[in-house]
């Protein structure tokens, strides 16, 4: 009976309340950066939570825009990322494939498809450039 009242307590309600958001724990993306420049947390959040707002935890980061040498550069805390999927924290899917990229989960079958037709457009491309140079060739020689 006394524990009931401790809930109903008004002052005491709120303080136990403070911390529950609502919802459940995911593990996404939190947008950084500047203007034209992105930069992305992986981090562990409410999902009730805006999307840049206070986390519980920061899992890693993720630069989409090519450096130098043509890379995009991501870093994961492995174990933090396990103990969180552990809790019942759910990856949200652009996650999940940089998560598949780097062999953490197995890889979404639509990466293999795009890969696919992106290799078979690039192939096509190059087909139709070399046709033109033949073309342009062909047209000299005629001259």
């Amino acid at each position: 009976m006394q524990l009931l009242s401790l809930f109903s307590s008004p002052a005491i309600a709120p303080s136990l309340l403070r911390h529950y958001h609502g919802g459940h724990v995911v593990i996404r993306l939190a947008l950084g950066g500047c203007t034209n420049r992105p930069f992305y947390r992986i981090v562990a959040a409410y999902n009730k939570r805006a999307r840049d707002s206070k986390y519980i935890e920061q899992l890693g980061s993720y630069d989409p825009l090519p450096n130098i040498y043509n890379e995009k550069l991501v870093s994961f805390s492995y174990e933090r990322i396990k103990y969180w999927i552990g809790c019942g924290a759910h990856p949200t899917k652009p996650v999940a494939k940089l998560l598949g990229l780097s062999g953490f989960f197995p890889l979404h079958p639509m990466t293999v498809t795009e890969a696919e037709r992106r290799r078979k457009r690039a192939a096509h491309r190059e087909e139709q450039a070399q046709a033109g140079e033949e073309q342009d060739v062909a047209k000299l020689q005629e001259v």
